[in-house]
């Protein structure tokens, strides 16, 4: 019995920038180190690139005349992944704490809920308050929103409100960020 061998997808050229042979412009901007700038053919650029035993690399493809530079391209690729990484290990990220009230909650409940709140604020994560309608308590909208307004005044030397509260559906809600602390 035969098997049949399935076709395998092509591979996409895993390399984002043309190099040497596969720049396609008849004449390409110079730019690098220990090289001349200026505008040269394409096979002058790859004949200066080989005696320096580097690549020749389309920088900036758009370009009129596109750029190209002479780097040792392994080389350039570890140093772009290498920024890339450090960028992101620099980027904060925001956490979202979510807080759930009802129209009618007790004072107790609300104290409860307002005292984790300062702790979400204090450990530097947005919160987002809401207060969700069931059924016909929609119609208790009035204090959702004096709810809201309260935890906002209560919370306001923790945090300042982003959001005002805002009917969406079933859902009034409100954005609250945290104070940055001075130093």
């Amino acid at each position: 019995m035969r098997r049949r061998s399935r076709p395998q997808p092509r591979r996409e050229n895993k390399n984002p920038h043309k190099i040497n042979e596969k720049i396609e412009a008849p004449e390409v901007r110079l730019v690098g180190d220990n090289v001349e700038v200026g505008v040269y053919p394409v096979r002058k650029a790859l004949s200066i690139a080989k005696e320096m035993e580097l690549d020749l690399v389309e920088i900036s493809p758009k370009a009129s005349p596109p750029v190209c530079k002479i780097i040792d391209y392994k080389k350039f690729l570890y140093e772009q992944k290498k920024r890339e990484k450090a960028l992101k290990a620099k980027a904060t990220k925001v956490i979202v704490k979510e807080i759930r009230f009802g129209p009618q909650t007790d004072d107790h409940d609300y104290e409860f809920k307002k005292r984790h709140a300062e702790k979400f604020l204090k450990d530097n994560a947005k919160l987002k308050a809401y207060v969700f309608f069931k059924g016909r308590s929609i119609v208790y909208k009035d204090q959702g929103e004096i709810l809201l307004l309260r935890l906002a005044q209560d919370l306001e030397e923790f945090g300042k409100v982003e959001q005002m509260p805002k009917l969406e559906g079933k859902r009034m809600t409100m954005m609250i960020a945290p104070k940055t602390a001075k130093k």
